[in-house]
């Protein structure tokens, strides 16, 4: 609980610093740090959506969800998620933009535009799990009704459904291509943005450009690596404790 508590803590207090200081400091009013600030707002949510009710859950002996509730979990986690996926490939785009194209940059990544993707990458992200929820919610579940998962999840939940849930796989495999589509872009625009650095002559300006995007890259091998090793895996690697550390690191 404690750990866990500590964790929460400083992920939201981090993160308001992070927005507030973006939405504060005029000098940081450009598309990166604009994106950085959106991203750390979603961030906010997206920790609140399960890591709160794993903390009464840890501290009570009460460890109930209503099926309301549990629905409600999952789609504003999972929404919450695409709308970070889709920030983070923006965000590769307009590194690549800013690396590859300087020159361009100012007159391609207006202010307007910036809104534009921000907002869109939300209501996107919002939107795209509607039908899916919808249809699960008008399931028939029997009991025991447990699932063995830290928080409300669509494989757990799915199993205690008293009829054919084989119509979920076509979501599914949007959901992969989704996925795979955003890697591909992000894989792309830094390979380009890679062999550009990699003609600058001066180390200097090779440290600098690597810099703006060293912190942008790890977030995404975290991000989308754990999302693929906990939902892209094959079954028979399928392990309870692996499930739940995944999905700890996937919701932390």
């Amino acid at each position: 609980f404690f750990p866990l508590l500590f964790i929460y803590t400083f992920i939201i207090i981090d993160n308001l610093l992070i927005f507030s200081a973006v939405r504060l400091d005029t000098h940081l009013h450009n598309p990166m740090y604009n994106f950085i600030s959106i991203f750390s707002f979603l961030e906010i949510w997206y920790t609140t959506a399960t890591i709160p009710k794993m903390l009464s859950i840890l501290i009570s002996r009460q460890r109930t969800i209503s099926m309301v509730g549990c629905l409600l979990q999952m789609y504003f986690f999972h929404s919450l998620g695409n709308s970070e996926g889709i920030l983070l490939t923006t965000m590769a785009i307009d590194r690549y933009v800013a690396i590859c194209n300087p020159l361009r940059y100012p007159t391609i990544m207006t202010p307007g535009l910036c809104v534009q993707l921000s907002v869109g990458s939300c209501i996107f992200g919002f939107l795209v799990l509607l039908p899916e929820i919808a249809w699960i919610s008008t399931l028939p579940f029997c009991g025991p009704n447990q699932i063995h998962q830290i928080f409300c999840d669509f494989e757990p939940v799915l199993r205690l459904a008293c009829t054919d849930t084989s119509m979920i796989l076509i979501e599914d495999v949007i959901h992969a291509v989704a996925i795979v589509f955003s890697v591909l872009i992000i894989a792309f625009s830094y390979i380009r943005i890679i062999t550009v650095i990699l003609r600058i002559p001066s180390v200097e300006g090779r440290q600098k450009a690597f810099s703006t995007c060293a912190s942008h890259l790890a977030v995404v091998l975290i991000f989308f690596g754990s999302i693929i090793f906990m939902y892209v895996r094959l079954k028979k690697s399928y392990s309870l404790t692996l499930d739940r550390t995944l999905a700890i690191v996937y919701s932390v």
